[in-house]
C-alpha cells in the first residue's frame, strides 16, 4: 500500500494525500481544494469523494 496519492478530479490536480496516523493528510494542489487543506481522511478514496463533492459545489463533512 502506498504512502502518498494523488486525488484528479476530472482531468484537474486537486491535492494529494500523504499517510499520517490515524489516515491520509490531504494538501491541495490548488486554491479550489484549500477548502480540505489539512484534513484527515480514512483513506485515500474518501478523500477523493470529498475533492469531488467540493468540484461540485457540495459541502464537504470534516472527518
Amino acid at each position: 500500500m502506498s504512502d502518498t496519492y494523488i486525488i484528479e478530479v476530472g482531468s484537474q490536480a486537486a491535492g494529494i494525500v500523504v499517510r499520517d496516523t490515524g489516515g491520509y493528510r490531504f494538501f491541495a494542489a490548488s486554491h479550489r481544494f484549500n477548502r480540505i487543506e489539512g484534513e484527515l481522511f480514512r483513506n485515500a478514496r474518501e478523500a477523493e469523494r470529498a475533492a469531488i463533492r467540493l468540484a461540485n459545489g457540495g459541502l464537504t463533512l470534516v472527518t
